[in-house]
């Protein structure tokens, strides 16, 4: 199959089938075969929000590999508000027993049928389109979504809830080349926009508040930049549209020089991280973000010209004057040392990584419109 009819359109959304993509089923295999505590989700219900997200959905395949090659016995629900597109994400996923979706807005509320011992909320509107259109239900999913679902997590009598929060909390930091979880910077809060990074920030105010009022155990994951399978082609972030081009065989479009560098993280590389602050870690905040990840945007798209030779794709500028007047600036990427003081660290290079995602969309299944 080619690479173009590879991609189908459900909604607003162009996506593989990324539960029965190989490249994802080597991934969540890789991370649940790392050596950690798995045990400590023996018999456990787990509760995993915004689950046909990329994220989520890797939180969901990594923990079914463990229950696969630890026999766990546990069970995991998937969180979603449209049925159809989650459905159509997980494919044979649906056929195992040891998984089922549940249809809802962390928004509403919701009174669950079982009691979950683990959440991982991952539902939030992540592009950033949708936070400048959506601002309202962009705060509510990240505020009021949090406090829901703690809510139902302390009542059920509950161990422990991670949230997949993000490095926009942080605000502008200056003085710094990478950000460690202490550092603050200058925040716009009277701003649309804003409706995400001050929503993660109530969030993560609101895990410490019920981990100190309630005794549960809370944890925050600040991403960086994550990429791989399971993002969506229109997502309208720069390595959703360079991933874009090489999969439709267009030339790497660029509107600037591409000297701003963020951190790139292949996603298990990301959820491995999640996974290692869950089980082994003791503090309530980290950064995920591999520092060897840590590029330009123009590196970035060289990487994603470069990822398919026989393509022989080129970058191609908006004004040609920035081709040649590129030069690198101050990094402002995430430091991850406290995490690798418990012991992770990233395997997946941007190259290979890069190479994955692109290969997700050569080699998976359809999702049928």
């Amino acid at each position: 199959m080619s690479e173009y009819t590879a991609v189908k359109t459900i909604g607003e959304h162009t996506d593989v089938v990324l539960f029965d993509s190989p490249v994802f089923d080597e991934d969540v295999r890789r991370i649940a075969s790392e050596d950690l505590p798995w045990e400590r989700y023996r018999g456990s219900k787990i509760l995993v929000t915004g689950a046909a997200g990329m994220i989520p959905m890797y939180i969901v395949g990594a923990l079914l590999s463990a229950n696969e090659m630890h026999d766990l016995g546990l069970h995991v629900s998937g969180m979603v508000r449209s049925p159809e597109r989650a459905r159509a994400r997980f494919g044979s996923a649906l056929e195992r027993s040891d998984f089922s979706l549940v249809e809802g807005d962390v928004i509403d509320g919701k009174e669950f049928d079982q009691r979950y011992s683990f959440v991982f909320h991952g539902a939030s509107p992540a592009r950033p389109s949708l936070h400048k259109s959506s601002p309202v239900t962009t705060l509510k999913a990240n505020t009021l979504g949090t406090i829901n679902l703690l809510d139902s997590l302390v009542a059920a009598g509950g161990d422990s809830f991670v949230l997949l929060s993000s490095s926009e909390v942080y605000g502008a930091v200056s003085d710094t080349e990478l950000i460690k979880e202490d550092d603050q910077g200058a925040l716009q809060h009277f701003a649309p926009r804003a409706s995400y990074s001050e929503g993660k920030r109530i969030a993560e105010t609101a895990l410490a508040a019920y981990a100190d009022e309630f005794s549960i155990r809370t944890l925050s994951l600040r991403f960086g930049h994550i990429y791989g399978p399971g993002m969506a082609l229109d997502d309208g972030r720069v390595q959703a549209d360079f991933l874009a081009d090489v999969v439709m065989d267009r030339n790497i479009r660029m509107m600037s020089a591409g000297a701003a560098t963020r951190t790139y993280t292949y996603v298990s590389d990301a959820v491995l991280g999640l996974f290692y602050a869950h089980l082994k870690g003791q503090e309530q905040v980290y950064n995920v973000a591999d520092p060897v990840g840590n590029v330009s945007i123009r590196s970035l798209a060289e990487t994603f010209a470069s990822a398919r030779p026989s393509k022989r794709l080129e970058l191609e500028f908006a004004n040609p004057e920035d081709s040649r007047s590129f030069s690198p600036v101050a990094s402002l990427g995430l430091d991850s040392s406290r995490l690798a003081a418990v012991g992770w660290e990233a395997h997946i290079s941007l190259a290979e990584g890069v190479s994955r995602t692109v290969r997700s969309y050569e080699d998976g299944p359809l999702i049928n419109p």
